[in-house]
């Protein structure tokens, strides 16, 4: 059983940046993989950027493609979502969600992960 808690969310205007930061309870963090999703229309959640356990692969959205960047302190059980030059576009409720593998392989499908947090609001003003 893995607990997922966000925070780092914020009021911020376009061009801004923040962090977000989710942290895990147990002591086999360094075994999940974790990614990172928000709301879209017509989804349940869209897949934003994800990390395998060991934190040498990542993979990212389009549409967040070099404004973003996902990393993970392992020792902290801890991963982090650097967001950069926010548009009002990626005002949404952030999620980081933990899949259990001994894979390198970077799930991106929602059903893919099996522990979810609650999230943490980010709004952009325009």
């Amino acid at each position: 059983q893995v607990q997922l808690v966000e925070s780092g969310g914020g009021l911020v205007q376009a061009g801004g940046s923040l962090r977000l930061s989710c942290a895990a309870s147990g002591r086999t963090f360094s075994r999940y993989a974790m990614g990172w999703f928000r709301p879209a229309p017509g989804k349940a959640r869209e897949f934003v950027a994800a990390i395998s356990w060991s934190g040498g692969n990542t993979d990212y959205a389009d549409s967040v493609k070099g404004r973003v960047t996902i990393s993970r302190d392992n020792a902290k059980n801890t991963v982090f979502l650097q967001m950069n030059s926010l548009k009002p576009e990626d005002t949404a409720v952030y999620c980081c969600a933990a899949r259990h593998t001994f894979s390198l392989a970077i799930p991106t499908m929602e059903y893919e992960y099996q522990y979810w947090g609650q999230g943490t609001q980010v709004t952009v003003s325009s």
